[in-house]
Formats: C-alpha cells, sequence, structure tokens
C-alpha cells in the first residue's frame, strides 16, 4: 500500500499568544463538541483518498489539541483506521501545552495510540513567558515531561523560542540548559518572527516594542545547535535537533515531498501533486460539514512548474543532509545544473552550500540564510526555465 500521513488540525486555545499567526481561537470551548462530529464527519468523506493507504503518521496540530478531550482526539483515530490501516509502527503526535493536559489525560492519550508528545515550553523563565502570554509556568513543563514519562511516552519533545526582545544570551543558554535536564527526546527551537496582523506585530509597528538584533538572534542561533550537539541530539533539519531514532518522521513527510491528507479547520493538505486549504474559521467549517454538497476546500492550486520546483527546492534544503541532484532529475526530469546550477555555484563559492561528497546541503552558515537561498534559486528559475523545455 502507498503511504500517507495525516494532519489534523485542532484550533482550539485557552488563549491565543500575541505573536501567533496560526489558525487558532481562544473562548470557542462550546465549539467542540459540533467541531469533533464535524471532523468525524470529514473523515468519512475523505474514504475515497484513505482507501489503499497506509497511515504512516498522524499529527494533532492546533492551536492546542492537548485542550480537547481525550476521547476526541481517540474518535478521530478510530475513525481514521476504519478506511485505512494504520501502520504498526506509525508515529502519532499531538502538540500541547505544559500543565494543559493532566496526568489521567495523558493516560487516555496514550491508550488511545498517540506515541510523541510535542510541548510547547516555549521558555524557562517566567517573564519571557509573561512576555509571549504563555500561561505556564517553567514548572509546569517539567511536571508534564515527568507526567508524559509516567504515562508511558517514550518520545517527548520540547519547543523553545529564541530571539525575544531583550534577551540576554545568559538567559537563551540557561533555558537550553533546563530543557536539556528534563532529558527529552526532541528539541525544537525557533527564532522569534514578528507577523503581519498579530498583536506583537502591532506593537513592533507603533514601536511598544523593539525587536532583536538579527546578529544577536544568529549568535542565538549557534548557541543552540553547540549546546544541543554537545548533549548528544542531532540536528536534522535547520529548527529540529533529535536524540538518534527520534527525529519526527511526520515532519520529514513535508521536507520529503510526500502525500500528506490535512483535516479539520484550516488544515493544508499535499495529495497527486495538488496543494489544498481548507475553509479556515471552524464555526464555517462546521457548518459545511452540515450541509450535504458543501465543500470544504477554501482554496486549491497545482503548483506550476516554477513554483514546484522552487518549493521542492526550499523544503529539501531544510533538511541537514540536504538532497542528492539525482533526486531532483527523478522529480522533474532536469538537470539540476541545467536549472539552478548557477545560483548553486554562487551560493557554494559565498560559503552557503556544501556540495563537498556530492549532496547539496546548506552549511552551518548558510543554514542561517535559508531564505535568502531559497529566494535566489527562485528568482533564478523564473528568469530561465521559460527557456527549458518543461
Amino acid at each position: 500500500m502507498k503511504p500517507l500521513a495525516v494532519y489534523v488540525h485542532i484550533p482550539f486555545c485557552t488563549v491565543k499568544c500575541g505573536y501567533c499567526d496560526f489558525n487558532a481561537y481562544a473562548g470557542m470551548d462550546a465549539l467542540k463538541p459540533s467541531y469533533r462530529d464535524a471532523l468525524l464527519a470529514e473523515i468519512d468523506g475523505r474514504a475515497p483518498v484513505l482507501r489503499g493507504r497506509e497511515l504512516t503518521s498522524i499529527h494533532f496540530g492546533g492551536g492546542t489539541p492537548g485542550e480537547v478531550p481525550p476521547p476526541d482526539i481517540q474518535a478521530a483515530i478510530e475513525r481514521l483506521s476504519r478506511h485505512a490501516p494504520i501502520a504498526p509502527d506509525a508515529e502519532i503526535g499531538l502538540e500541547t501545552n505544559p500543565g494543559t493536559a493532566s496526568y489521567a489525560d495523558l493516560v487516555l492519550l496514550r491508550s488511545a495510540g498517540v506515541n510523541r508528545l510535542s510541548l510547547g515550553a516555549q521558555s524557562f523563565h517566567s517573564e519571557e513567558l509573561h512576555f509571549l502570554e504563555r500561561i505556564h509556568s517553567p514548572e509546569a513543563t517539567a511536571a508534564t515531561v515527568r507526567n508524559a514519562r509516567r504515562a508511558g511516552f517514550q518520545s517527548v519533545s520540547l519547543d523553545l523560542i529564541y530571539g525575544l526582545p531583550g534577551q540576554a544570551m545568559e538567559r537563551w543558554q540557561s533555558s537550553l540548559n533546563a530543557a536539556i535536564a528534563l532529558a527529552p527526546d526532541h528539541i525544537s527551537c525557533y527564532g522569534l518572527t514578528v507577523e503581519e496582523g498579530t498583536l506583537l506585530g502591532r506593537q513592533v509597528e507603533d514601536g511598544r516594542v523593539t525587536p532583536i538584533d538579527p546578529d544577536q538572534s544568529a549568535d542565538m542561533y549557534e548557541l543552540a545547535s553547540d549546546t544541543l550537539e554537545a548533549a548528544g541530539f542531532r540536528q536534522y533539519e535547520l529548527s529540529n535537533w533529535a536524540r538518534p531514532g527520534h527525529e519526527s518522521r511526520h515532519n520529514q513527510v513535508y521536507w520529503r515531498d510526500g502525500d500528506y491528507l490535512g483535516l479539520g479547520a484550516g488544515a493544508h493538505g499535499y495529495l497527486a501533486g495538488e496543494r489544498y486549504e481548507n475553509i479556515a474559521h471552524p464555526r464555517a467549517y462546521i457548518a459545511a460539514l452540515s450541509k450535504s454538497g458543501a465543500s470544504l476546500v477554501a482554496h486549491a492550486y497545482r503548483p506550476d512548474p516554477v513554483t514546484a520546483m522552487s518549493d521542492w527546492l526550499t523544503l529539501r534544503l531544510r533538511l541537514v543532509e540536504g538532497f542528492r541532484p539525482d533526486d531532483f532529475t527523478a522529480k522533474f526530469g532536469l538537470r539540476l545544473e541545467e536549472t539552478v546550477g548557477s545560483p548553486l555555484a554562487e551560493c557554494s563559492a559565498a560559503g552557503l552550500i556544501d556540495q563537498s561528497d556530492g549532496s547539496i546541503r546548506l552549511s552551518p552558515r548558510g543554514r542561517q540564510l535559508h531564505s535568502e537561498v531559497a529566494v535566489r534559486l527562485l528568482v533564478h528559475l523564473q528568469a530561465s526555465l521559460s527557456a527549458v523545455e518543461v
């Protein structure tokens, strides 16, 4: 059977943080039962897509999936299993916030089949958590990790954020040390980004918040890499470090151009070369499921050759291992040097790309300039591909 990954979006949060631009909503707890029913109906409606596939990963993201009743998560997993077998070694992951899911909840989630837990720790300093509008404490993170282990989770991941306004290097180092001391299996480190339309974006725009200097943020990234590598974590993607065997298999489907079915309000999917996005607002999503023949898809498109190649290169370059030129040729029927050979050579000369063993990968310095490299490749593709027979 052909493998398939499934992403399930749970849009509910207790508080929507000021820096967040995800499809997440606070104050909508009353919708949770109706949302569960709509999600189960969407799964049934996707039976033709699921038929003949084996589910190699299921990931519950959000929002905060850990805030919905565990039986709702179990119901979604069971409904998926009616339409497609779940691989015996499938990764079934769920995101939650420290303190959100009780020990009893974690026991129920584990018995439902969830085997990977991702905790939004973000920081181990109360002042930084307050700035980020997180409602948990550093102590709650430690307690949730302990409870997850007691509940039987053998793969626990922590998310951290660096590059906060005014954040000292010593503070970032101590958060890294505190995370490592909890002995997680995976750590993700994300630089704080100021997104247009968020509360943080408005605060920066009107001068109430001054973003950190980009060079200091880059130093923090290097510090994270050095600290985590020394502690036994291997970097396998731009923002992700794992102990051997605990790399996110679900996320690697995205980075390796695999098929994934997106379920839920605002979920994105990628099937047979077509990208799509569901209706975003939970109420509109629920309403659409209640109407026979109504479409859940707000937007769908098949990327043109330039976009498809740019997306592929951008995602594959997120992987520390990079890719082989033959992988590109197998996907697009073109030789890599015929399409982006020139900008790759320029990036290599600038020390951003490493081609020493025949693979194409970002150098340690290039990992901090991934976006710039991706834009250079895209611009070259736009200018040159019209002259190449596709």
